[in-house]
């Protein structure tokens, strides 16, 4: 009989272990796998473009079985990163446990797990997405005593045959329900698929997006998650991004987590929450407000802000989205629950009372303890990101205020309380992030000593990706587009299924 604990665990395969993926082991998942009559496993990997990469299997017996659980299989580095060079190509790919899923698309019953690239030395590869944030990660813990922990919210459009029916307002599509929301039950099966597969959810609504173009229907949507460990967060929104598009290419649709769609319209961003965790509390408030612990945090991020740009806003669209009154930032600062700042520390629950009683008469009071809820929120990032490597960009930047001397008088320097584009003066006394993917590129390079701080990064890698940022030749870009529609069109259509 399934326990109490995880009788409500919607991941298959908690449920069934009755155990916690992080404790997954390979006897585990041999034991799923033989009791649930599994014939495929299949690896996915993260590479240069973000997305996730396949490798199939098709169980022959135990002996194979155990053989791929164990060590793998080779892959070809050079075909997945370019600061890879063809010599030195082979790489091994390693499943990790505890990211194993039952495949919910494929028609024959198959196990996927995440991997982690490994050297011929039998090493992780030092430049591996994800290992990169591992190492951010490890050595945060081990130089605060902290754990970091994070979660995205993921927004998105669905493309789809316009439907007169019930006509959504133009850019007034916020948390509407169906029928004015089209796509209410694609996005009830996402997340019912992403939380089969381990996504931890916290909520899924319509966004402010919602236009026709082209005799097409765009209508934007968001599924936010809940925090956890930064690692798992990543894992988390790299698998969500994949069912998303799977569902979209089963229901016959198309969907985009593409910057900018078009002028004048919301953009999709990929906000994402942090906080720290010291011995079960949340480390970064204290009587309900930011503690010097989240105002460092928040120094970090601002300091290393423009350079953060190159992991998590990657092609020239991302940038059409960084602009003025679209509530996306443009200025480095930050503020309580303000949606022109680039870091905010969002609404939080700090009543002593328990708001529930107050409509619920019959309950009794419980007074709970919501200070684990606060997180801050950096909002540059969208769907155009490596997921890994701006976690472990937020991660490095987070240990960089930790660690800053200044870091409390520079957080109370940023700080604003109105909305600043509507303060010119406010506005124009504050550093902005770059307009482009040329101007992140230079930000990267100037900052890159941060990043190569403790050995998170490596300066190959950081180069790499200064180098792509710097070939898109973006500089004028925003101005040249205001007078030619078609070549944003062109644009957004090259990047359309970016990251």
């Amino acid at each position: 009989m399934t326990s109490t604990n995880y009788k409500l665990n919607p991941n298959i395969l908690v449920s069934y272990l009755e155990k916690e993926p992080v404790d997954f082991t390979k006897k585990d998942l041999v034991t799923f796998i033989s009791d649930h009559d599994i014939k495929m496993v299949n690896f996915h990997y993260v590479a240069d473009d973000g997305r996730l990469k396949t490798l199939n299997f098709v169980i022959n017996s135990m002996d194979h079985l155990n053989e791929l659980l164990s060590s793998g299989e080779r892959a070809d580095g050079s075909s997945l990163f370019s600061h890879i060079q063809a010599g030195e190509s082979d790489l091994y790919v390693i499943p990790r446990y505890r990211t194993a899923f039952v495949n919910p698309f494929s028609e024959v019953a198959s196990l996927d797990l995440l991997c982690t690239f490994f050297t011929k030395e039998g090493q992780p590869l030092d430049s591996g997405p994800d290992y990169i944030l591992h190492k951010a990660n490890a050595i945060l813990k081990e130089r605060t005593g902290m754990e970091f922990e994070a979660m995205g919210e993921l927004e998105y459009y669905i493309v789809s045959d316009n439907e007169e029916l019930f006509p959504a307002y133009d850019q007034k599509g916020y948390q509407e329900s169906a029928p004015f929301n089209k796509q209410e039950a694609f996005r009830l099966k996402a997340m019912e698929l992403i939380s089969q597969c381990g996504g931890k959810i916290k909520y899924g609504h319509s966004e402010v997006g919602n236009f026709v173009l082209g005799g097409k229907n765009y209508e934007q949507n968001e599924i936010e998650f809940l925090p956890c460990p930064v690692e798992e967060a990543a894992d988390q929104l790299i698998i969500a991004k994949w069912i998303l598009r799977q569902l979209a290419f089963y229901f016959d649709v198309n969907l985009t987590f593409a910057p900018k769609i078009t002028e004048g319209k919301a953009g999709s961003g990929m906000h994402v929450h942090t906080r720290l965790i010291k011995d079960g509390k949340n480390a970064i408030v204290e009587n309900g407000s930011i503690n010097d612990i989240g105002r460092k945090v928040i120094a970090g991020y601002l300091k290393l802000a423009p350079s953060l740009t190159a992991f998590g806003n990657t092609n020239p669209t991302s940038y059409f989205r960084l602009v003025p009154h679209q509530e996306a930032p443009t200025n480095i600062c930050w503020g309580d629950r303000n949606r022109s700042v680039l870091v905010r520390v969002p609404l939080g629950w700090t009543g002593t009372s328990d708001m529930a009683k107050i409509i619920n008469p019959n309950e009794e009071v419980q007074n709970f303890d919501f200070s684990y809820k606060q997180t801050i929120e950096y909002r540059a990032a969208d769907g155009s990101a490596n997921v890994y490597l701006l976690l472990a960009g937020l991660t490095t930047a987070a240990l960089c205020g930790l660690e800053m001397e200044n870091a409390l008088d520079y957080a109370k320097e940023t700080y604003v309380d109105i909305n600043i584009f509507d303060n010119k003066e406010v506005e124009s006394s504050l550093e902005t992030l770059p307009d482009s993917c040329v101007a992140s590129a230079k930000a990267l390079r100037k900052q890159k000593k941060y990043f190569l701080n403790y050995n998170i990064f490596t300066e190959d890698i950081l180069d790499d990706i200064a180098d792509t940022l710097e070939a898109f030749n973006d500089i004028n870009l925003r101005k040249e587009v205001e007078t030619d529609k078609e070549k944003l069109t062109e644009l957004v259509y090259n990047n359309l299924h970016c990251g």
